[in-house]
């Protein structure tokens, strides 16, 4: 999304006409964020006030991967969160339980306000046994004023105090790009990931078994393509290139 889409609220230039290509086309296709602050509803509502019309139920978040894989491996448990609504919904909605009392899980995500009390309760919880899951490995992330500790930061500050490491779901674990695969019921050989990130998109996409679309509009720069060991499919200047292969994958092939 971020870096493909928008840049924070702003719309990147040729985003409304690619998602409204796909759309006329219902073609089957997933947004997705490490970010796990916002809910799925909350997204939907900040890209089409952007004039980018994202139904809700095609946003994939990394919090929605992560109550996912946690539903998969222990259903019905509990967790304590460090993070917003967006990640406390979506655990919810599989069916888990919000606890400080000897939860299986302390589950951590984005928030903008992270709280010594709460990672200090974190720390403890997980040296009695909790089970430690981060929602993303993102060190920092974006914002008007500049840059914000993100997930991995406050995951490496726990790490240190338990000498646990988390086990992260989102991106660039491959794991995120098999649930939206199968949250979309589509197949790798017929599906293609657009990204910003070599070293999260990319490289999920790539051990996922899609193809893979880099855009230039995101975090790395054309610069930096040829420093990696790996290579994206395609390299573009941005998703207005894209547009004609949303509206007729066959006239681009």
């Amino acid at each position: 999304m971020d870096g493909v889409l928008v840049h924070e609220e702003d719309p990147i230039p040729g985003a409304a006409e690619f998602i409204t290509a796909l759309l006329e086309r219902q073609a089957k296709f997933l947004v997705l964020t490490n970010n796990s602050i916002y809910t799925a509803r909350d997204l939907s509502v900040r890209l089409r006030r952007g004039g980018i019309p994202v139904p809700e139920d095609a946003i994939w978040t990394s919090a929605m991967a992560t109550a996912k894989f946690l539903d998969d491996q222990r259903p019905g448990g509990s967790a304590f969160v460090l993070g917003e609504a967006g990640l406390a919904t979506a655990l919810h909605d599989v069916g888990y339980v919000m606890t400080e009392r000897e939860p299986d899980y302390v589950v951590l995500g984005e928030t903008r306000t992270y709280s010594f009390e709460a990672i200090t309760k974190a720390i403890r919880l997980i040296e009695r046994g909790a089970r430690f899951i981060a929602t993303n490995p993102d060190a920092t992330g974006p914002s008007l004023a500049g840059t914000l500790p993100a997930t991995g930061s406050v995951a490496a500050l726990i790490s240190t105090a338990t000498g646990r490491q988390p086990y992260y779901v989102g991106k660039p674990n491959p794991l995120m790009m098999r649930s939206a695969l199968n949250r979309l019921e589509a197949h790798s050989e017929t599906t293609v990931m657009i990204g910003d990130r070599m070293d999260t998109d990319v490289i999920s996409g790539l051990e996922a078994g899609l193809r893979t679309v880099l855009v230039k509009t995101g975090s790395t720069q054309p610069h930096q393509i040829e420093t990696f060991p790996y290579r994206p499919t395609r390299v573009v200047d941005s998703i207005a290139d894209l547009v004609p292969l949303a509206a007729d994958p066959a006239a681009t092939a």
